[in-house]
């Protein structure tokens, strides 16, 4: 096998995505699944705890929704040829994410504070910690894709109005993300 020819790296690089982001979408459908399951069997047995979400994972669902909206005003700057504007809104919703991420932390902490561990206190509250882990995972490998675009934007000027497939692809996986807090937060917070 050769080495991959630009052109050729076009052709898979969105493809590669969506395999990438169906793969995630399969696993928290499994997670989210057993929840339901979990959930119906220890109600039955009156051995599900209900409790209340903390409420920092509210603000952090907020600021995570502003900075997929900083990476659709980032996208229309660099279609418009604003380099630097582009890049500067990808550091902003960068930074936005990285507050998503502390203000996440402080919630498990917040949990922590009212007794519920992760481990031990009640199956419901184990469920609320390995969704929410999980995510936080996979928004640190959106936080990489980030940085990585700011630097190929601002820094390197990789990206321009004309050839931005690269940025696309990280804007989409960056909303991809978002979105999926999004279904995990209501979910979490309606099936109780």
């Amino acid at each position: 096998m050769g080495k991959l020819t630009a052109a050729d790296k076009r052709k898979v690089q969105k493809p590669l995505l969506w395999i990438g982001l169906a793969s995630i979408v399969m696993t928290f459908a499994g997670l989210t699944s057993g929840y339901v399951v979990s959930r119906s069997a220890l109600l039955a047995d009156n051995r599900w705890l209900i409790f209340g979400l903390p409420p920092q994972f509210l603000y952090a669902t907020i600021i995570i929704l502003v900075s997929s909206l900083t990476m659709i005003l980032a996208k229309m700057a660099l279609k418009k040829g604003q380099i630097s504007m582009a890049g500067n809104l990808v550091l902003v919703s960068l930074f936005l994410g990285i507050a998503f991420f502390v203000i996440q932390i402080y919630g498990a902490q917040d949990m922590i504070d009212r007794g519920f561990n992760a481990v031990g206190v009640n199956t419901a509250v184990s469920w609320v910690y390995v969704i929410a882990g999980l995510h936080w995972l996979h928004l640190f490998s959106g936080l990489i894709v980030l940085l990585y675009t700011w630097y190929r934007t601002a820094i390197k000027k990789v990206h321009t109005a004309t050839d931005h497939q690269g940025f696309s692809v990280s804007a989409i996986y960056w909303h991809f993300l978002d979105g999926l807090w999004l279904y995990l937060y209501l979910f979490l917070l309606f099936i109780r």
